[in-house]
């Protein structure tokens, strides 16, 4: 079973649908079997919505929790890493290189910026969430 928020045109609430699968639901709707229940239009489609991750456990992790999740985490890495913002590159190659003590920093770099660190043998990671840098948070 696969379960979609499905929306009318007419601006209804959102609701659920409940189908055996995505081409099930694109055979229902193309026949007009699926209906906004508080309008009765068939001009339903799929509402965006946050997907739902399995544990091993079995039980649902929902994606806003997932990302929570991942930004406390992310947070915790960054508590003692120092923000370097645009220098990020130069910092990270001159630690590299032994010019300047190693410690932990989070900054900025553009694309081309790591691949060419990452090709000098520089030890980076992209972080998966975005960082407020220091002065812009409300």
């Amino acid at each position: 079973m696969i379960v979609f928020d499905l929306k009318c045109p007419e601006g209804c609430a959102v609701f659920e649908g409940w189908f055996s699968s995505s081409s099930d639901f694109a055979e229902q709707t193309e026949r007009g079997l699926v209906q906004c229940p508080y309008c009765g239009s068939a001009e339903v489609g799929k509402a965006p919505m946050a997907p739902r991750v399995s544990r091993s456990d079995g039980t649902a992790i929902e994606a806003k929790d997932a990302i929570a999740a991942l930004a406390a985490v992310q947070a915790r890495l960054l508590r003692n890493s120092e923000w370097v913002g645009a220098d990020l590159p130069e910092t990270a190659r001159a630690m590299h290189l032994g010019e300047i003590e190693q410690r932990p920093v989070h900054g900025q770099a553009s694309a081309d910026e790591a691949r060419s660190l990452i090709d000098e043998g520089v030890s980076i990671l992209p972080l998966p969430l975005p960082v407020v840098p220091p002065g812009q948070v409300n």
